[in-house]
C-alpha cells in the first residue's frame, strides 16, 4: 500500500466552525495546511487567521489542485456540488490520481464524492461524534473524541492517522448506515439541549434562578451519562416510570398542561419509550398514567 508522505500538503475547503477547528488542530500537529478555500474569499481569509496557517483561495482557483489531501468541511447540502466543481478542475484522464479527498459530513457516505473518485482520487469520510458550537469549542472538544470513518483504504489511512494525532478513537461505519449513525447523534445532542432548556424554564417557574439551573442541570446530566456508560441503560434508568409511580406522573402531566401545554406530547412520547425500556406498562384506568 502506498504511504502518504508526511509533507503532503492539505487544502481545507468550506472552513466553517468544524473546518477551522480541525485546521488549527492539524496545524498544531505539524500537518502542512497549505490552502484554505471558500466561495467567499473573505471567509477563507478569516479562517486562515484562526487556523494560523495556509493561503486563502477561492474555490475555483487552479492553485488548489496542487494539494495532495483535501478536507471538505462544507455544509451537508453543499457537499455534492462542491465535489462536482472540484472534479472539473485538472486536465488529463485521471488528474486526481494520487490525491485523497475526505469529507466531514455525518449523514452522507464517502460516495457523495464519486465525481472525484472517477477522476482518480481516493475518497473517504471522517466525522467527529461531538458537537462543535464554535471554532474555539471545537479546538477544545475534538481532541480525544470518537470519529466515525469509512471510504477507500488510502483515505481511511489518512483519516486514522489524523485521529491518532488528536488522541481520539477511530471506528468504522458501514456507508449505508451513515444516516442511522447521524440520527443517533441527533437524538442525544440537539434534542438534549432542547430538553435542558425546557427543564430550565420549568425550574425558573418553580423559583430556581437560571444561574443555578444551568450548572445544576449540567451536573445532573453528566452524572446520568456516566451511569449509562458504566451501568447500561436499564440500571441507569430512574424516575417515577421505573417505580410505577403513576400518581407523580399524573401530577407531572397536570402541571405541564398548565405551564407548557405544547410539551405534553413530548413528555408522553418519552414516557412511552421509558416504559418500553423498563418493561413496564401504564395503567389503563382513566385519569392515571399517560392519559
Amino acid at each position: 500500500m502506498r504511504r502518504l508522505n508526511s509533507s503532503s500538503r492539505v487544502a481545507i475547503i468550506g472552513p466553517g466552525r468544524l473546518g477551522q477547528a480541525l485546521g488549527r488542530l492539524l496545524a498544531a500537529s505539524r500537518v502542512p495546511i497549505a490552502w484554505i478555500a471558500a466561495r467567499d474569499l473573505a471567509a477563507a481569509r478569516l479562517a486562515t487567521r484562526f487556523i494560523g496557517r495556509g493561503e486563502p483561495l477561492g474555490l475555483s482557483d487552479p492553485e488548489l489542485t496542487n494539494a495532495s489531501i483535501f478536507l471538505l468541511t462544507t455544509t451537508d447540502s453543499a457537499l455534492a456540488e462542491v465535489a462536482r466543481e472540484l472534479a472539473e478542475q485538472g486536465s488529463g484522464k485521471s488528474p486526481w490520481r494520487g490525491k485523497v479527498v475526505l469529507h466531514t459530513c455525518g449523514s452522507l457516505p464517502s460516495m457523495v464524492l464519486r465525481p472525484l473518485k472517477l477522476r482518480g482520487a481516493a475518497i473517504g469520510s471522517l466525522h467527529p461524534y461531538q458537537s462543535v458550537p464554535s471554532s474555539q469549542a471545537g479546538v477544545r472538544n475534538l481532541r480525544g473524541c470518537f470519529w466515525g470513518i469509512e471510504g477507500d483504504r488510502r483515505a481511511q489511512q489518512v483519516a486514522r492517522r489524523w485521529v491518532k494525532l488528536f488522541e481520539g478513537v477511530a471506528f468504522p461505519i458501514r456507508p449505508k448506515g451513515k444516516t442511522l449513525y447521524h440520527l443517533s447523534a441527533f437524538l442525544v445532542s440537539p434534542t438534549l439541549v432542547t430538553l435542558m432548556e425546557q427543564s430550565t424554564r420549568l425550574l425558573k417557574k418553580a423559583g430556581v434562578p437560571v444561574r443555578i439551573a444551568r450548572p445544576m442541570l449540567r451536573q445532573f446530566v453528566v452524572e446520568t451519562a456516566k451511569n449509562f456508560s458504566e451501568l447500561g441503560a436499564l440500571r441507569a434508568l430512574t424516575g417515577p416510570a421505573v417505580r410505577g409511580d403513576w400518581a407523580t406522573i399524573g401530577r407531572h402531566l397536570a402541571v405541564l398542561r398548565r405551564s407548557a401545554p405544547d410539551f405534553v406530547p413530548v413528555y408522553q412520547a418519552l414516557l412511552q419509550a421509558m416504559l418500553r425500556l423498563a418493561g413496564q406498562k401504564a395503567p389503563r384506568r382513566r385519569g392515571e398514567g399517560t392519559r
